[in-house]
């Protein structure tokens, strides 16, 4: 693996990372957690070839990458999802000009989905439960090293069907169609509930984590009104469910969320919230708000990562270090994922400086 000369070696235990969740955890070792890490990531710092194919063999090699990867870098945990495809998204790519580049970059069409009316919701192929593939969990919870557990994950409500419709067509359809919004909604929560209840009664699961990006960077994608009239209550429902188990509820949501995080933590009732960016609000001021009623993980801004120094990267990590732990509720991470555009130099510096603050203490 290319990794630092570090004199520490990974001991893992996540019943340290479950304190910190649960904002109990000890101030001077701080867990690590992220989102996740781009494939090409995880293959050039183990030293591997990528492995993309959906075949079975395929699939385990890059499973078990994934599991030597979060290991080796002194990670407690990391999230796996059960495959549930929803088909026919439009989607456009342009090439990826990344350092650590895939073939193309590509995304859903923001304009207009494979939903826009009546017709083509009643003739779309929805999955079904039935259709969910739970190999990659099953093979995940039966290969991890002692002491590492696994966080489900589940698609966000807002996220599917902003990717259904297109997020222009969503919200023009609010005001001009709302029956066909509520409808997609309805139909989004018969999927997912049975699906959350499947996952957090999988071995190995300590957490459930849904991603559903609500922001930009100066509001919510829509109004906190439809947000509390169609996306919180099944939130709410799928939180329940992990709690239910006795397991935190985790959300990962990009943008301004302000007007709406006294909602996420009383009514949906989130344990967790995961993306920070430093033009919004730095994850230290966020903390100083919100330690122990939520915890907070990340923080460390991807575009500094991507383009400061090793210094810069080192300097801001020991910052939010010093600021955010003390609340017994923080999680090191970035303030969204391990992008195939950032510097694996930067992402082992600031894994190398919570190691350092994490023995300081104790050395």
């Amino acid at each position: 693996m290319i990794i630092p000369n570090w004199s520490w070696e990974p001991k893992p235990d996540y019943t340290r990372l479950l304190k910190a969740l649960s904002c109990q955890g000890d101030p001077h070792f701080v867990p690590f957690l992220e989102l996740f890490a781009d494939t090409e990531v995880i293959a050039y710092l183990l030293n591997e070839p990528v492995f993309r194919d959906n075949d079975k063999e395929s699939i385990c090699i890059s499973l078990d990458q994934k599991i030597r990867f979060w290991y080796q870098l002194g990670y407690d945990a990391f999230w796996e999802e059960a495959i549930l495809d929803f088909p026919n998204l439009i989607k456009l790519s342009v090439e990826d000009t990344a350092p650590l580049a895939s073939a193309n970059r590509r995304w859903v069409d923001e304009k207009a989905g494979v939903i826009t009316n009546w017709e083509q919701f009643e003739r779309y192929p929805w999955p079904k439960v039935s259709d969910v593939n739970f190999f990659p969990m099953e093979y995940v919870a039966h290969n991890l090293p002692d002491g590492m557990a696994m966080i489900a994950s589940v698609n966000g409500i807002l996220e599917t069907v902003m990717w259904l419709m297109g997020y222009e067509t969503l919200a023009y359809n609010i005001y001009d169609q709302p029956d066909l919004v509520q409808a997609m909604f309805t139909k989004i929560e018969e999927i997912f509930i049975p699906l959350a209840r499947s996952v957090v009664e999988m071995d190995g699961v300590i957490a459930l984590w849904m991603g559903d990006d609500m922001g930009y960077r100066t509001q919510t994608m829509i109004a906190p009104k439809h947000l509390r009239q169609y996306v919180f209550p099944i939130q709410k429902e799928i939180a329940a469910i992990a709690h239910e188990q006795e397991l935190p509820f985790l959300l990962h949501s990009c943008g301004q969320l302000e007007t709406v995080m006294d909602d996420l933590i009383y009514d949906v009732g989130i344990d967790a919230i995961h993306s920070f960016e430093d033009i919004i609000e730095p994850v230290e001021s966020f903390s100083a708000r919100y330690n122990h009623k939520i915890a907070i993980i990340g923080g460390v801004d991807v575009d500094l990562l991507a383009r400061g120094s090793e210094d810069s990267v080192r300097a801001r990590t020991r910052e939010i270090l010093e600021a955010c732990a003390p609340g017994k509720g923080y999680l090191l991470g970035s303030g969204n994922s391990i992008t195939n555009y950032i510097p694996t130099s930067n992402f082992l510096a600031m894994l190398d400086e919570g190691w350092r603050f994490n023995t300081e203490y104790y050395s």
